[in-house]
């Protein structure tokens, strides 16, 4: 490895990965045509001020071609015929010209950020906003810290090219094409010895951006599945301590890491000979044209010592456009790159849209059937097979049953996080297609197995149940919830910020603020996931007597693992491979010692 990094003649082959293409609603840009029509879309009112911009880069690449010509000039004039007094005039009219131009490059880089800020500030809004109207289904098959280096390294990639390529760019091209017309005008003999370096120019550069193209693409891919993976890591870092998995996590980090680290290498690399190329090329046109032009002027004075000056100077501003377009548009791709990656989670099929017979509900009872319910995702085999059952309003049912029984999946259509693929759900013998989504997951509250919580006071965490409630409702939620009294123990009370995912007071603690977020929400519907594991016993009492509380008058549905948190349950579904294979209450489930007598007897003989 160390003798790949240092000779760039043996380095390892890289396999180039192709990007994936977007989702099947908007088809992904593939060309840089495209993808900048985008982005443009994105500019609004700054297009204006853009134009302007634009103006300022005309009037700074006409300055900076008048300066070296008028210095040409001078010396013909002034130098060449020894009038010196008159050179001093030109030096202010020379001076005057350079104050303008550096007047015109500070308004319009000035300028630039504005619009490029501006821009990425619309983008990032709309791919959060969109972030918030995908489905479910989208995030279960993505890494958090890859979408989130989607948000922010692939945006700043975008605004850091926006500020500096789109005036690169432009001053390039309009640079070239006056600097060559002046060039044929004054000597096109010495312009054609300028012209004989772009075929190996032209060849270089294809050389190098066939193979930094596909490298600033992967480089992007590379630092978001990093990004992923280092996310995950943290955030299992208890998991990880518990299995005692440092070492193959560090092991798996390195491999991401040297991925990302050889393709950025590489990427790097190869867009790395672009300056040493173009000084290369430059200084073979400096010596050719000084060179040939001091033999004409020594053998038939066809052209004057001035010109020569115009020209050398001219020449290097002949290759620097095409050094700079060279390396803009190395920085183009990989801002293409980052912009591709945004675009294809804009591009995403967004949740469904509610059908145009869904209306709002002001109230739930909470009476719920499933008739004849059967579920996959896409093109799997069925999570749910023809399932019916119903539900009373104010009962609880359980879900029991093996991983992958389908008990999960339950909870996530009667939300409609998913659709069912075939069958009828109905509340309160509503069609639950009639009714809208935010306004069916407004009835319905969760305390799950593992509670999340937002970095923020312990009052804004209760608050996010019901946003408009007040200080007085969020109290009286803790003291329903348990929770009242270990708030009051905090450093702050309700007023103490609590870190990301409430880093800083137990599991348990966790629970009863998720209890009492719920308790404010005051859902119809209840669902719990489990809510008392992995609590100690008397933390486990509080909890239970909060759940009690909060149980009480509603419909109930409670994921459970294990048996003894769902012996006062009114019904409970025994699921296996997504179908229902036994129901009743717990009392009748045990006398027909089928599947759940099992269960409760291993659990039984296991303690």
């Amino acid at each position: 490895m160390f003798k790949a990094l240092t000779d760039p003649f043996h380095y390892p082959k890289i396999k180039i990965i192709p990007v994936k293409k977007s989702g099947e609603i908007g088809k992904k840009p593939e060309s840089i045509a495209l993808t900048l029509s985008r982005v443009w879309t994105y500019m609004g009112d700054g297009k204006v001020m853009l134009l302007i911009v634009l103006i300022l880069v005309a009037v700074s690449c006409a300055l900076g071609l008048l300066g070296p010509f008028l210095l040409g000039k001078a010396i013909d004039a002034y130098i060449v015929n020894q009038q010196a007094d008159k050179f001093g005039f030109m030096l202010l009219v020379l001076g005057i010209i350079y104050l303008f131009y550096s007047v015109s490059l500070f308004l319009q880089n000035y300028w630039i950020i504005g619009i490029s800020q501006t821009t990425v500030y619309k983008l990032r809004a709309d791919l959060f906003e969109q972030l918030h109207k995908l489905p479910i289904s989208f995030f279960d098959k993505r890494q958090q810290g890859e979408l989130m280096s989607r948000i922010t390294n692939d945006m700043e990639n975008i605004s850091s090219t926006l500020n500096s390529s789109i005036i690169q760019i432009c001053s390039s091209i309009l640079t070239l094409i006056g600097t060559v017309s002046i060039m044929l005008w004054l000597s096109p003999l010495l312009t054609l010895l300028t012209f004989m370096i772009i075929p190996f120019m032209f060849l270089c550069m294809k050389w190098i951006t066939k193979r930094t193209g596909p490298l600033f693409k992967q480089q992007q891919k590379y630092l978001g599945e990093l990004n992923g993976f280092i996310e995950e890591t943290i955030s299992g870092q208890s998991i990880v301590k518990t299995f005692s998995l440092e070492e193959k996590m560090i092991e798996e980090l390195n491999e991401k890491n040297i991925a990302y680290k050889n393709t950025g290498y590489w990427a790097q690399v190869y867009s790395g000979y672009i300056p040493k190329v173009m000084n290369m090329l430059n200084n073979i046109s400096f010596a050719l044209i000084v060179g040939i032009g001091g033999l004409i002027i020594l053998k038939s004075n066809a052209i004057t010592i001035g010109i020569i000056v115009i020209f050398v100077e001219y020449s290097r501003q002949f290759t620097r456009p095409l050094n700079d377009l060279s390396n803009q548009f190395n920085t183009l791709l990989s801002a293409i790159a980052g912009a591709d990656r945004v675009f294809e989670i804009l591009d995403e099929q967004q949740e469904a849209m509610d059908e145009k017979a869904a209306r709002n509900i002001q109230s739930i009872k909470g009476e719920i059937k499933f008739k004849n319910v059967s579920f996959a995702y896409s093109d799997t085999a069925l999570i749910l097979d023809a399932i019916s059952f119903t539900v009373n309003p104010g009962e609880t049912l359980a879900l029991v049953g093996p991983t992958g029984a389908g008990k999960t999946t339950v909870i996530q259509l009667i939300t409609r996080f998913y659709d069912i693929t075939e069958g009828l759900i109905e509340i309160d013998g509503k069609d639950i297609s009639t009714i809208k989504r935010d306004s069916l997951r407004s009835h319905i509250g969760f305390v799950l197995q593992d509670t999340y919580l937002f970095e923020g006071t312990v009052r804004d965490n209760i608050r996010y149940g019901r946003l408009s409630a007040e200080d007085e409702n969020i109290i009286e939620a803790a003291k329903m919830a348990n929770a009242h009294h270990f708030i009051l123990k905090l450093e702050n009370g309700y007023d103490t910020i609590l870190r990301t995912d409430g880093n800083g007071i137990s599991q348990g603690q966790k629970q009863l603020l998720s209890i009492a977020r719920a308790m404010l929400a005051d859902p119809a519907i209840l669902v719990l996931d489990e809510a008392t594991s992995s609590i100690d016993t008397v933390t486990e009492l509080k909890i239970q007597e909060a759940l009690d509380r909060l149980m009480a008058g509603r419909t109930c549905f409670v994921v459970a693992h294990r048996l003894n948190t769902i012996r006062n349950a009114d019904k409970i579904l025994v699921m296996k491979n997504g179908s229902i294979i036994e129901e009743g209450s717990h009392e009748q489930l045990l006398k027909q010692k089928g599947f759940y007598y099992d269960l409760n007897l291993s659990r039984i003989n296991g303690q």
